[in-house]
């Protein structure tokens, strides 16, 4: 059903209604039970790209709406959760979706720093990188409540709700005046909903085991999976795919009896190694369920482009072309908005991009961090309307920017000043400390050992 009460009209009446909410809340936490109006979506159904057959259902991406109010209710529950869990330490500790300082770019940081500590020492790293198929929508209910019952000491009441939560919602699909009957959601999680994400990163939890128990070094980002591993010699390389295989094969074991799907199609491999070792990596296909995987020189990592001799110069072309792409576009309409407009279309438009996974950069020879430079300097110089062999660094002191190394040293600071407020007010260290994040060539002040 449709939401009677949209967010900007709770806001104007949020003094009013607050009271009855909280009783209501109350009494749902205290009865262990979740209304049925709570539990039903919306559904409408968009078109992925506007050139695409609007009569093949196959183009549409389905777009589900929760009521505010239940959203309300899931947020008081989702705080309860997520407190009990970082108190008893539960919380996957190579798990970084969903929680507060863990991203996508510390996620990649550390799967970096442990193939740098590989490399650096002489050694051959492999990292996979898992695909799941609609993850979020195979979670099985059953097994998500005996999970959070046996692993997670969710009992009693607590357990109670969870269960009204996940059984018998409903979902209907609109589309223009037309509506869909209702009909019972009998697998997966919510979309939009709140405990969702959460509830699925418990859901997955037991394939960091999994992994860990062959000797390899798991990382899960949402339901994105990283694997690395390592070999001392490259004589060794052989064992390690054959450990490799043996775990992806339990993992695709593991998903077909909990119901997610493994995309082996989607599968990737990387070997990593020095330049001067780049011989030794092994060419042979890996077995990854019925597929036979190939091994790629440069992999996407939740947006972070990973070469084969971990020299990064593919994600550094990649983040320089896709700038002066927006420079050359924001160029067009330079004359047609105010300086300070301007200006805040580069900051919104250029500078995530330049600035989003710099830390991996950390002990980048300078020669490539100059590409980086170059960037900023096109950009200082759209901005001011200077001529293009002007000195910039005036213009870049007015606007208050740093150079590139710089802006690589300041990501790390806030790094390392977060673990610290962290260890500060907990008196303990995080489990996925930024410290460790930080690439070996910058903590020891050596140049990048690829470099």
């Amino acid at each position: 059903m449709a939401d009677t009460l949209p967010t900007p009209q709770l806001k104007l009446v949020a003094d009013l209604v607050a009271l009855f909410l909280t009783e209501l809340f109350n009494h749902l936490l205290s009865t262990a039970t979740v209304l049925k109006v709570l539990k039903s979506a919306l559904i409408t159904p968009l078109l992925k790209k506007p050139d695409l057959d609007s009569a093949d259902p196959r183009s549409y991406r389905p777009i589900s709406n929760l009521s505010v109010v239940s959203k309300l209710h899931q947020r008081i529950v989702f705080r309860q959760l997520y407190n009990y869990l970082s108190t008893a330490d539960l919380l996957p500790r190579l798990q970084s979706a969903y929680r507060t300082h863990h991203s996508t770019e510390t996620a990649v940081l550390k799967v970096l720093t442990d193939i740098l500590y590989a490399v650096d020492d002489g050694d051959l790293s492999v990292l996979t990188l898992l695909d799941l198929s609609a993850a979020f929508d195979t979670v099985d209910h059953d097994i998500l409540l005996t999970r959070l019952k046996v692993s997670f000491g969710i009992r009693g009441a607590a357990l109670d709700w969870f269960q009204s939560y996940l059984l018998n919602r409903v979902e209907c699909v609109r589309h223009g005046s037309a509506w869909s009957t209702q009909k019972i959601v009998r697998f997966g999680m919510p979309q939009e909903s709140v405990l969702g994400p959460v509830l699925f990163i418990l859901y997955t939890a037991g394939l960091i085991d999994l992994v860990e128990g062959y000797g390899l070094h798991p990382h899960l980002y949402a339901d994105d999976m990283q694997i690395q591993g390592s070999c001392c010699r490259p004589l060794s390389a052989d064992q390690l795919q054959s450990t490799l295989s043996a775990c992806l094969d339990e993992v695709s074991d593991w998903m077909r009896s909990n119901r997610p799907q493994l995309n082996t199609a989607k599968t990737e491999i990387l070997w990593c190694s020095t330049t001067r070792r780049q011989n030794h990596l092994p060419p042979a296909a890996v077995c990854v369920g019925e597929n036979h995987v190939l091994p790629l020189t440069t992999v996407r990592d939740l947006g972070i482009l990973i070469d084969n001799d971990v020299s990064m110069r593919s994600n550094v072309s990649l983040t320089v072309s896709g700038c002066f792409a927006v420079l050359r576009q924001l160029r067009s309409i330079r004359c047609s908005v105010s300086d300070s407009v301007f200006q805040s279309l580069v900051v919104l438009l250029v500078m995530p991009r330049l600035d989003y996974g710099n830390a991996t950069l950390a002990g980048f020879p300078t020669s490539q961090l100059r590409r980086l430079q170059s960037v900023l300097k096109a950009a200082t110089r759209l901005i001011h309307r200077s001529f293009r062999y002007e000195h910039v660094t005036p213009m870049l002191r007015d606007l208050h920017w740093l150079r590139s190394l710089e802006r690589i040293d300041f990501t790390l600071a806030v790094l390392v000043y977060t673990d610290a407020c962290m260890v500060w007010r907990h008196g303990i260290f995080p489990t996925t400390s930024s410290l460790s994040l930080i690439p070996t060539a910058a903590v020891s002040g050596r140049r990048h050992p690829c470099s």
